[in-house]
């Protein structure tokens, strides 16, 4: 009780101003109230002494006190992690599940729950569910904290194997906190809402299968996704939002435009067709030319290893579950008493293979940087239900590089990499904002060392000149990263490109390098990738520009169209001339469609130029142009025209049409 005494502690409140407060008794509401009533009703949550804290918690000792709403990411993160819980006690009561987890996400949130081997969630009960998350919003039921200890949570869950398993994998200490609310008590860290009201609209969004991991084998359970907003006039923008969204929808455009498709028979992997191939191309080959401008060295690598390889990397102890692993023909199948042979898998990554690449002879100091491009095929068993089109596949590309470097080369390089996803997100139209994720508390290695590579990344960052957020405790267990969170058209942030140093690969291969001494010395490892994986940025791309492609990536930048059949012979004679010079070009001789219906299909279909040609410009070998948004730009010379749209594409301009 001693730890609990009502003492007198002191706030400093936003802004700078200091109050006084009782230990164990006022609230970070109380205080909010006291500040305005409109902070109180909209803060979701405290920041304290830069903990996230629960409002109507007590505060127990000084503490730099900050209030967090919905508008800020963290407010977000609060907000949707309470709006699952509703509706993970919704689920109780409607379908009796059996709940397994329920996080918030960057766009919103969803639950897992378990209701059977045999049982599904049919998309006819989520209207229903949605109901009675409603209803418990409107209640306006508290959401309460109880610290328990390892042997009540045990008791509390004991017919439940999820969160018994959560339990034994998670909580380390001799307590942790459940939350309840209404009928529902959940293991959960927090922090939550005051009460239920103070989500004033919710939607539920799709339903699905997903797979829990466990030791034994993999059980198959229900995902339901949702939404939230403080108000319901904020619930109905996102509604008028998501419609266009909707209309930005990659598989939609890729199904209009002929783009890709997929294809039962081969789950989890692309079909590009032509005009893809083309779209695909384009940005393997702007990134190509990036490689070469800044010093990379493109290899190929192959895409099948013996699980030798994964166990030095230690990818077959922490990502076996996602890899595609096979028993390769041998005398075993005739002979089931000789020796086995190795079980092979496909690569999920490049990285183990450019370390072989690296160790394969001895390499000097004079070498580093090394700087290594693989855009190999990578392979990786998602379960089904985490499918979506391009943005999660089994079977895809990356723009995967990495470079092996001195210490002291360090900094250099990841200011490079910096630069290099500047440079190519500024030619794709996106913002990003970064992110340093440092040591977690499963690291590995010596903490001297993360420490120094924290601080070669925070300078690199500062001096970038971008801005920049710390997330304590997200690095991977082999070393700090920077995280890339790109913005497109819609506002929509996508994780794609990455930086990340490792310091456990050069370790585990044994890698040296001569150096400048004459003794060994070990490199530094960094990973890095600015599109990702190339099928996900052309999804994003393809959503960003709503299928109007900038030229130098269309897959329709020119059509030619004849006025009458006399053309016909003109028109083919510009589109083979177009295409000579390495540009996409498509003809419209249609002679049952009138010119105008012919120029506004071609618009409609989001050719960036129509060339019209009729009796005069057959007989001056020129053409007539329009573009997409039937700006007219009047008769131009054909070869000059061929050589201003190869200008245009070669410098990846956004807006050709416009500067034409």
């Amino acid at each position: 009780m001693a730890q609990k005494e009502h003492r007198t502690i002191k706030i400093t409140l936003p802004g700078g101003q200091k109050v006084e407060a009782v230990a164990w008794n006022t609230t970070p509401y109380q205080l909010a109230k006291q500040i305005s009533s409109t902070l109180a009703d909209t803060a979701v949550a405290a920041q304290v002494n830069g903990e996230t804290y629960d409002l109507e918690r007590p505060l127990e000792t000084d503490s730099d006190l900050r209030f967090l709403t919905f508008d800020s990411t963290e407010g977000k993160a609060v907000f949707w992690h309470s709006s699952t819980h509703v509706l993970g006690a919704a689920a109780e009561q409607l379908l009796g599940a059996v709940l397994c987890r329920g996080p918030s996400t960057e766009c919103g949130f969803y639950h897992d729950f378990f209701l059977g081997k045999e049982r599904t969630l049919r998309g006819s009960e989520l209207p229903v569910l949605e109901r009675i998350c409603q209803e418990l919003t409107a209640a306006a039921q508290p959401f309460r904290r109880l610290e328990v200890s390892q042997d009540q949570l045990r008791q509390l869950f004991k017919d439940n194997p999820f969160k018994l398993r959560l339990i034994e994998e998670k909580v380390t200490g001799p307590t942790a906190t459940v939350y309840g609310c209404g009928m529902l008590v959940d293991l959960c860290r927090g922090p939550h809402l005051r009460h239920t009201g103070q989500i004033g609209g919710l939607k539920l969004l799709t339903n699905s299968s997903s797979v829990w991991r466990s030791p034994g084998a993999p059980e198959t359970v229900q995902r339901v996704s949702g939404i939230s907003f403080p108000t319901a006039k904020e619930l109905k923008a996102w509604e008028e939002w998501r419609e266009e969204a909707e209309l930005r929808d990659h598989r939609r455009i890729g199904k209009e435009q002929e783009l890709f498709f997929f294809h039962e028979l081969s789950p989890g992997s692309c079909f590009f067709l032509p005009r893809g191939t083309r779209v695909y191309n384009a940005l393997v080959t702007f990134i190509r030319a990036e490689y070469t401008r800044r010093g990379f060295s493109e290899v190929k690598t192959p895409t099948l290893f013996s699980t030798k390889l994964w166990k030095v990397s230690g990818h077959w102890e922490h990502y076996q579950e996602d890899m595609f692993a096979l028993q390769p023909p041998g005398p075993q199948r005739d002979h089931p008493t000789s020796h086995p042979t190795d079980t092979l898998a496909l690569k999920p990554m490049n990285c183990p293979a450019h370390c072989l690449m690296f160790a394969h002879r001895p390499r000097s100091w004079r070498e580093l940087p090394l700087r290594l491009a693989d855009f190999g095929v990578l392979h990786r068993a998602e379960a089904s239900g985490s499918l979506g089109g391009l943005t999660r596949l089994r079977c895809f590309q990356q723009d995967d590089a990495h470079i092996f470097c001195a210490p002291d080369q360090l900094e250099a390089e990841i200011r490079g990499c910096l630069d290099f996803l500047r440079s190519v997100y500024a030619v794709l139209g996106f913002s990003f904002r970064l992110a340093l994720s440092t040591r977690p508390s499963g690291f590995l290695g010596e903490p001297c060392l993360w420490d120094q590579a924290e601080q070669v990344l925070q300078r690199a960052l500062e001096e970038f000149g971008e801005p920049w957020d710390l997330n304590p405790g997200d690095g991977a267990f082999y070393g700090p990263k920077i995280d890339v969170r790109l913005h497109d058209a819609l506002g929509r942030p996508h994780q794609c490109g990455t930086i990340q140093l490792d310091f456990q690969l050069p370790l585990r291969f044994d890698l040296q390098y001569k150096g400048q001494a004459g003794a060994l010395e070990r490199p530094v490892l960094i990973h890095r990738a600015v599109l990702g994986s190339v099928e996900r940025m052309l999804g994003v791309l393809a959503e960003s520009c709503g299928g109007k492609w900038p030229l130098w990536l269309s897959p329709f930048q020119v059509v030619v169209i004849p006025v009458g059949p006399e053309q016909e012979a003109y028109a083919r004679e510009a589109q083979q001339g177009l295409r000579a010079a390495g540009l996409v070009c498509d003809l419209d001789a249609d002679s049952t469609l009138t010119l105008s219906r012919r120029v506004r299909r071609a618009q409609l279909a989001n050719y960036n130029f129509q060339f019209v040609v009729g009796q005069r410009e057959q007989s001056k070998k020129t053409v007539n142009i329009r573009t997409r948004d039937n700006r007219r730009l009047g008769e131009r010379d054909l070869t000059e025209a061929v050589r201003r749209l190869l200008e245009l594409q070669n410098s990846r301009v956004p807006d050709a049409e416009e500067i034409f």
